[in-house]
């Protein structure tokens, strides 16, 4: 039996409640009563039970949550824009583009790790990377092929990058680009949420004409569409999203190519459907994961 596509997003929403709700409880340290600091988040403020959920656990699980849903939009928009089912940030060069880029601010000491700064380096990166892939592939299996290729060097440079650099941060900056959700700070959560959510809107309103792509750019081109304008704007959005995600968490592969999939099982092809659902399936995905 076929549910509809507001009972998977209850459904969804109810597993994502209880998951984070496990999260907040579960941990190397055990603490007594977590429940009761759980459900009265003022209980005690000082303590070190307090610190753990509130301070610790807390921007960690937002974190994986709203990374996690903008990993798998952003996996959304790059097999619409790409109309290839194995397009992903990872695979086309975007991941190792925004990558670069935060290494490239960080190297010269303009930006750190999680700031607005990173973002927009990261964002041009992801871009430029993108760009470059697109202008040099011709076919679909081209750009899977090519992708692969140019985010593979890009990657051994950022690499080599991290293992010849000498600073006191260095330690950071390798478990950063490995991909890890232990750097996340309040500060963190507050510079990704409304730059998510924001993108996330993009997303959605541009959702419908992405659905055309699946027809071919020439029926498209006959329906009165732009195929490159609509490109554009997905990898702008795509490009962004990458960027807040990998500035925060580093680089995590595999999510943005999966939670696309997944959802698409419960609800179908439509972008404006697939969209939501595939945010909160690849937020439970991250969150499981960590």
């Amino acid at each position: 039996m076929k549910l509809s596509h507001r009972t998977y997003l209850s459904l969804l929403s109810i597993l994502l409640i209880t998951a984070s709700l496990l999260a907040l409880a579960l941990g190397s340290a055990q603490i007594e009563n977590v429940w009761s600091y759980i459900f009265n988040p003022s209980l005690n403020p000082g303590s070190s039970a307090h610190q753990i959920i509130w301070d610790i656990r807390a921007p960690r699980i937002a974190a994986a949550l709203i990374v996690g849903a903008a990993l798998a939009i952003a996996g959304v928009l790059a097999q619409a824009g790409a109309n290839n089912p194995l397009a992903d940030p990872a695979i086309i060069g975007t991941t190792a583009g925004a990558s670069l880029g935060v290494l490239i601010g960080i190297f010269f000491n303009l930006v750190s790790i999680g700031s607005l700064g990173s973002v927009i380096f990261a964002t041009i990166g992801a871009l430029a990377a993108t760009l470059l892939v697109f202008s040099l592939a011709r076919s679909s299996i081209q750009l899977v092929i090519i992708g692969i290729g140019i985010s593979a060097i890009l990657s051994a440079v950022v690499g080599l990058a991290i293992a010849i650099i000498d600073r006191a941060d260095a330690r950071s900056i390798s478990f950063w680009a490995f991909g890890s959700l232990s750097l996340v700070t309040r500060d963190s959560i507050w510079l990704l949420l409304p730059i998510a959510a924001i993108c996330t809107l993009a997303a959605w309103w541009i959702a419908p004409s992405l659905d055309l792509l699946s027809l071919g750019d020439t029926s498209a081109r006959h329906l009165g569409f732009s195929p490159q304008k609509i490109r554009v704007r997905a990898f702008l959005v795509l490009a962004v999203l990458v960027a807040v995600a990998v500035t925060t968490v580093g680089t995590i592969s595999f999510l943005a190519l999966a939670a696309p999939h997944i959802a698409r099982s419960f609800v179908g092809p439509r972008s404006r459907r697939l969209i939501p659902v595939a945010a909160l399936v690849g937020a439970f995905i991250l969150l499981i994961a960590d």
